[in-house]
């Protein structure tokens, strides 16, 4: 052999060149993912979780990637063995060689990104065997086999399924393919006689025998997992799960179809085609039996039939939702022209919410302007007040950027000078001052708290709902904290928020991964230098956890030290519980599991996160528990001033309560019939709007039964069609009594008004239409607030807020407080007047006269609820 043939073939210049240009591509096409995920770590190096980062990365990355590899291997097989049928190979093809493993690479990896979940995989290694006390009424199986292992064997089965047909397709075109080239001396030219085609003869080998083979047994293990399958058919309205003819012919048949795929590999192993073929009949017997007995035998007889299918759906939905475990129901037995006990229900009377939280809104956005500030929500909580329990309305501070012009678009001012919002806004929600506007106890910049019982002593929130931008604290550029007077007060971050931002390295690739070199081009960063990221709360922990469905409505509290940290509440989801009813929410999300398994607290100063469980009963939470051991803590490790705020979320509230306007009818008879349906009580927000359903209530009230008041949250329902209130569904929030549902059921023989009968009443009212008519006419709008329904002794108080703004300000104020009971109608410019004014009709004697109007209302001509 020549030296010449032993050394290295030299590229050309022009090879080198294009070399060195894809090589630049590449860099420039993943520098930044790259970079990315170095700043990931770093994130997470942060909140001290690195172990949980890599095994995320692992779940998330390591199944795809072996399934890439696998893939790859069977196409790459199939496509050599398709090539040396024909008589060639893919070293005789060097170019074509290069491009067709480029090609199955790229293939193979659509293929496995497509039929590969990471989150499965870890699902099934974490919750395998996982044992729950539900199980379902047809196989006995717990529910971690349908949240876990059954979604993991499908997704094997079609893996399975899918490497298969892909390698028997590219294997036959490769075959075909190349001996079209070889045996069809013009197919290289595009001439193709027909006719030339029969001289090929059948494509047959042990390898694409084999490939089929594999398919119909995946198929065969397709139906026979089928089976429990069936457990989330749905029929509509009328149930899900397995039905009379599912159970009778369905179940059977799947097992048949299961068989007869497995009959048909071991032919197609044999070399039997033609009979193979014929095992399809299965699946035309599959289509034809079950609609015909469902419509000659079942539809006729249907009640009978169904009966105790019904009866699962029913008992199943109820679980699923949890509304099985921890649920009171209750007769209520409430009375319309009841008496109340004012001395003994004082407590309650004491904290009826006359703010609402949308009015609440707008009256702070003119009362407590802060330029450049802003209240992107008002949330609604409890705390001890000088030693009683009073609901509050709080809203925090958030930079709003744009109020600064084109001044918010400078580095500068968007990265190191407006780095936090600041403080917040609290007020009693039943205190109201003397010209209608909230009397509040924290307020102003800085922050000035009016209640001994509060203290704010870190104002400052680099975290919260509406921050999304990167920022980057400990600068030698001030950071701007609130105007005082023509001039700015400065702030300094002390925390440990955020991570080390000083060397030139780690700049660069802040720089490379956010695409912004001021980052790496700016004097203001110095070796104290620390860069905060994914500050907006949420988005914060869907990095943390993206498993765990979390709430969209984060909010403050203050703790007993007086820092600002945010609690959010986070769900478990699936929509694999057997025989179980779905919802719908309002983004779109759908399911038919829940449970609020895990609530997070933010700190608003430090971003620190820690994920508290508050039912480790749920299978869900449990395997991720054992998959992430770092993530979690127990909910008995929180802190005693966060725990006293911790409440129902209302997103579980409403799927719960859009459950049972239906579910509550627990005899299959009286479901199938929809004897009893309900909706959720509706109101209007003034005369000519349309009515709309009402919104759970966070309330400081008392359960009935009970002697002290708590927070709760509560909504009334109506029967179908009518507007008397049918039921209250209550959800307790404080100490051990977090989590339990009370059900008020109301009696039928007993017509209690709703909120549309009540407003109805207002509206009809003289006194209060001439108010309404004359503020309307003065250049003033008239705004109603949803009316509140307070279950009270034996009957219900309704309080009815009404404000009034001018056109041309969005400023809310307190005018007017309706209160209505029974067919008694009380409206007074106070809360305190009108209640005094209630308390003196029901004694029989004549209310002050304040200018108050009461009114004896017609009776409502309502129809009977039954």
């Amino acid at each position: 052999m020549s030296m010449a043939k032993m050394l290295p073939r030299r590229r050309s210049p022009q090879q080198r060149i294009a070399l060195l240009a894809l090589a630049v591509v590449l860099l420039l096409v993943f520098s930044r993912s790259i970079c990315g995920f170095v700043i990931d770590y770093f994130w997470w190096r942060e909140l001290g979780q690195v172990p949980t980062w890599l095994r995320m990365n692992l779940y998330r990355y390591g199944p795809g990637l072996g399934a890439w590899l696998i893939v790859f291997l069977v196409l790459w097989i199939a496509h050599a063995r398709g090539l040396k049928h024909a008589g060639t190979g893919l070293s005789e093809h060097p170019w074509y060689a290069r491009i067709s493993t480029l090609v199955l690479l790229l293939v193979s990896l659509v293929i496995a990104t497509i039929a590969v979940d990471g989150w499965t995989v870890a699902r099934y290694v974490g919750g395998r065997g996982e044992e729950s006390g539900w199980r379902d009424p047809v196989f006995a199986r717990p529910l971690g086999f349908y949240f876990f292992e059954l979604p993991f064997y499908f997704m094997l089965i079609h893996f399975l399924e899918v490497c298969a047909f892909g390698g028997a397709l590219v294997y036959y075109a490769a075959a075909r393919g190349w001996q079209l080239r070889r045996e069809l001396p013009n197919f290289g030219a595009g001439e193709i006689d027909l006719g030339d085609l029969r001289t090929l003869g059948r494509l047959e080998s042990g390898l694409l025998r084999g490939l089929t083979a594999v398919f119909l047994a995946g198929l065969a293990a397709d139906f026979w997992l089928g089976r429990y399958d069936l457990l989330l058919s749905d029929h509509g309205n009328l149930m899900v799960g397995i039905d009379y003819v599912q159970q009778t012919f369905g179940l059977p048949l799947q097992t048949v179809k299961a068989l007869a795929a497995l009959f048909a590999a071991g032919l197609v192993l044999g070399g039997r085609r033609k009979l193979a073929l014929a095992c399809a009949v299965v699946l035309v017997i599959d289509y034809m039996i079950p609609p015909l007995v469902s419509t000659l035998y079942v539809r006729p007889n249907e009640l009978a039939l169904e009966k105790p299918y019904l009866h699962r759906h029913i008992e199943a939905t109820r679980s699923a939702f949890g509304l099985d475990s921890r649920v009171r129901e209750t007769e209520f037995a409430a009375h319309k022209e009841a008496r109340i006990d004012f001395v003994r229900n004082r407590p309650l009377l004491d904290n009826v919410r006359l703010w609402d939280w949308r009015a609440f809104h707008d009256t702070l956005s003119q009362s407590q302007p802060l330029r450049p500030y802003a209240y992107a929500d008002t949330d609604v909580d409890r705390y001890r007040i000088d030693g009683q329990l009073r609901q509050v309305l709080l809203a925090p501070r958030e930079l709003a950027l744009d109020q600064l012009g084109d001044a918010r678009n400078r580095w500068i001012n968007r990265a190191l000078t407006f780095t936090h919002g600041y403080g917040l806004v609290l007020a009693e929600a039943n205190r109201i001052t003397s010209t209608g506007l909230p009397e509040l106890l924290v307020k102003d910049a800085p922050v000035e708290v009016l209640t001994p019982s509060l203290k704010v002593t870190r104002p400052e929130a680099y975290y919260g709902e509406t921050e999304t931008e990167p920022v980057f604290v400990r600068t030698a550029q001030p950071e701007f904290n609130y105007p005082s007077g023509s001039s700015e007060v400065s702030t300094r971050y002390e925390g440990r928020g955020g991570f080390p931002i000083s060397s030139a390295g780690k700049r660069a690739i802040a720089a490379v991964a956010f695409g912004d070199w001021n980052i790496l081009l700016t004097n203001a960063l110095t070796p104290e230098s620390r860069m905060m990221m994914r500050r907006r709360v949420v988005e914060r922990l869907n990095e943390r956890a993206e498993f765990i469905t979390w709430d969209s409505d984060p909010y403050m509290v203050i703790t007993d030290a007086g820092r600002l940290v945010w609690i959010v509440d986070g769900y478990m989801t699936s929509e694999a519980h057997p025989y179980a009813r779905g919802v719908t929410t309002e983004n779109n999300a759908r399911f038919n599991y829940i449970r609020n398994s895990v609530k997070a607290t933010v700190d608003a100063y430090d971003g620190d996160i820690h994920l508290y469980v508050f039912d480790e009963q749920d299978p869900l939470v449990r395997a991720y528990m054992r998959l992430f051991p770092e993530l979690f803590v127990p909910a008995s490790t929180m802190p005693a001033d966060l725990r006293a705020h911790t409440r129902y979320p209302e997103v579980l509230f409403r799927a719960q309560a859009e459950i049972y306007r239906t579910y509550h009818m627990r005899d299959p008879e009286s479901y199938y019939n929809r004897a009893d349906l309900w909706d959720l009580a509706t109101y209007t927000t003034g005369q000519g709007s349309q009515p709309q359903p009402v919104t759970p209530t966070y309330m400081v009230a008392m359960v009935p039964g009970e002697s002290t008041p708590e927070f709760l949250l509560m909504v009334p329902f109506t029967p179908r069609n009518k507007q008397n209130l049918i039921g209250v569904m209550v959800a307790r929030c404080d100490g051990p009594h977090l989590g339990e549902i009370v059900f008020l059921y109301l009696p039928k023989q007993e017509v209690i008004p709703g909120p549309l009968q009540i407003e109805a009443l207002i509206n009809q009212d003289p006194i209060i239409s001439k108010d309404l008519t004359l503020w309307s006419t003065q250049g003033s709008q008239v705004l109603r607030s949803q009316i509140l329904a307070l279950p009270i002794d034996q009957t219900f108080l309704y309080v009815a807020p009404i404000y009034i703004q001018a056109s041309n300000a969005r400023m809310p104020q307190l005018r007017k407080v309706a209160l209505a009971m029974g067919n008694t109608l009380i409206y007074a410019d106070t809360y305190e007047q009108a209640l005094a004014d209630l308390e003196a009709v029901q004694r029989g004697k004549a209310p002050a006269a304040t200018g108050a109007a009461v009114s004896a209302a017609a009776p409502l001509a309502t129809p009977s609820s039954t």
